[in-house]
């Protein structure tokens, strides 16, 4: 990637877990995420687990989106009918980053198959701020993570307009 149209920015994350069964102790996905993102020297700023419920995942992301450039909520993105993370954070998308989606179950295909088509995932700008819905399993999280986010996060920023408020 051409990196010289990167602008010099300080990226901060929030990871959201959304789950009715999980507790911040038995949160693999949500630890496997800080993880990698500290790893990639992303100092993580917000992290909560909370239940599927629309209301308190869209209160939750706009929490995050005053601490952190980079959300990633993790889980609710299937089809069963507790699963609303996209129903909770699409309409408060400004614009939606549709490629992420389609190179997510890209992806995914390459190492589950055709389940892949059962993901939801999706990306979008608010405020100059990323906010990226993945599937709650340790597996799809560091594929999303190490793949896909990590890498172009600063891109993605740059063009959103992070930090230009």
């Amino acid at each position: 990637m051409d990196s010289s149209h990167l602008k010099p920015l300080t990226v901060t994350g929030a990871v959201i877990t959304v789950s009715s069964t999980r507790k911040p102790e038995t949160d693999a996905s949500g630890k496997a995420l800080i993880d990698l993102l500290s790893a990639a020297e992303i100092e993580v700023t917000h992290y909560s687990v909370i239940p599927d419920d629309q209301e308190r995942i869209r209160s939750e992301v706009r929490a995050a989106l005053s601490r952190a450039t980079c959300v990633i909520v993790t889980g609710g993105t299937g089809l069963t009918s507790d699963d609303v993370t996209i129903e909770a954070v699409a309409p408060i998308l400004e614009k939606t980053i549709d490629g992420f989606g389609e190179l997510f179950r890209l992806k995914s295909y390459e190492e589950i198959g055709t389940a892949a088509i059962l993901s939801r995932a999706i990306a979008g700008v608010v405020g100059g701020r990323a906010v990226f819905c993945i599937p709650g399993s340790t597996k799809a999280v560091t594929l999303a993570a190490n793949e896909i986010i990590i890498p172009e996060i600063r891109h993605i920023l740059t063009h959103a307009g992070a930090g230009q408020r």
